[in-house]
């Protein structure tokens, strides 16, 4: 069954923690990351059948769905993978959590880049650990990690580094050459490596290809937890499935420890979407990526003819980062709420004189978003 993803889907006075934030209002919101597309067919018939079965006790992770992984991840990245070094997550974000906490002691500290999705610096503050917020920068077109920058910061406690590739905010694939800096850097000051690639699906720059950080090498392997999830992917994020790959059994231990008696078991639901989702929504994720690159061409046309608004390429995810520091306004996520448009401020990621602007949306919807905040912009008063 073909996917049409400008099928209008009503989210308004539904369970939808994006379209509750502004229930009432006239304001389109496009902030938090999960789409407003509806999940692929294979994921729905999957679920409508297992909640037919009608009991929903505790469940395992199914050999199934750890067979489908390991088989995406050699046939995408070449990347031979153990059934063992699986850890199965409801989400990604309590693996940031956990990977902090195992993986270092409160005298120990974490490096992360500047500016990155806010449960990064949440991690190292709600454990107590110190962070180094290593910069990115500006280099041509594309946002990338400054490690020369955030090597003259470092004291010598630090013990965990955390990435993000495709990075969030920004888009940014990291190239093989970088990755290996990036390994380079962790082997010389000893870190372990947290490596957020929930984005991997997402590559919307044709020709360019995701590497995991673990699959460079056997050191890097050693050294890494990387997770990943269907989530992003396929839209299933409210039902929480995350993977965990962890080789080195030291650390997966350790990691394991951790959650217990913390962090609960994934919900059985969340097995059997992404089982399905791995299995059978390749054919809905291209025509998904199909979308997206027409929507991203569309922000990136759009948003540069703004006057004080810059967007550079972006290559991965659906989110767009917007600069916003040469439009006259103190706040500029206020100031387009106020317009209607309701985006991610840039506080949140550690810069505020951006905006984040989800566009996994109804195009229609973002068109008229997009006008919103180019009318808003003219109709500012301009000074003598």
């Amino acid at each position: 069954m073909a996917s049409n993803f400008d099928l209008y889907v009503e989210r308004r006075h539904t369970d939808s923690d994006k379209w509750h934030k502004y229930e009432g209002k006239e304001i389109i919101p496009l902030w938090v990351a999960d789409s407003d597309f509806i999940s692929p067919p294979a994921v729905i018939d999957a679920l409508q059948k297992r909640v037919a079965h009608g009991v929903f006790g505790y469940g395992y992770p199914s050999p199934e769905l750890s067979d489908v992984f390991i088989q995406r991840m050699q046939q995408l990245y070449q990347w031979e993978v153990k059934p063992e070094w699986l850890v199965f997550l409801p989400g990604l974000v309590c693996g940031l959590n956990l990977s902090v906490r195992a993986l270092t002691t409160p005298e120990q500290g974490t490096i992360a880049p500047h500016p990155i999705y806010p449960p990064f610096m949440k991690s190292a503050r709600l454990a107590n650990r110190n962070q180094v917020s290593a910069p990115i920068k500006l280099q041509g077109k594309r946002w990338v990690l400054d490690l020369e920058a955030t090597e003259q910061q470092l004291s010598g406690n630090e013990k965990l580094l955390m990435l993000c590739n495709p990075h969030n905010p920004g888009g940014t694939i990291y190239r093989r050459s970088e990755l290996l800096d990036q390994l380079d850097f962790a082997q010389r000051h000893n870190l372990i490596v947290c490596s957020d690639e929930i984005h991997c699906d997402l590559l919307l720059e044709e020709g360019l290809e995701h590497i995991p950080f673990a699959s460079l090498s056997e050191d890097a392997s050693q050294r890494s937890i990387t997770l990943m999830a269907p989530s992003k992917t396929f839209n299933i994020a409210g039902l929480g499935a995350s993977i965990a790959v962890i080789p080195n059994a030291n650390l997966r231990n350790r990691f394991i420890e951790a959650r217990m008696g913390i962090v609960p078991n994934v919900d059985i639901l969340a097995y059997v979407a992404a089982t399905a989702a791995y299995k059978d929504g390749e054919q809905w994720l291209a025509d998904q990526l199909d979308y997206l690159r027409g929507n991203r061409d569309l922000v990136m046309e759009k948003i540069n003819t703004i006057p004080g608004l810059k967007l550079m390429p972006v290559e991965a995810t659906y989110l767009a980062w917007i600069d916003a520091s040469e439009l006259p306004v103190s706040n500029p996520h206020a100031f387009f709420e106020e317009a209607g448009v309701g985006l991610s401020p840039g506080s949140d990621f550690g810069n505020p004189s951006f905006v984040r602007l989800n566009f996994a949306c109804h195009r229609e919807l973002l068109t008229q978003a997009l006008e919103r905040m180019a009318n808003a912009v003219a109709n500012l008063p301009t000074t003598a």
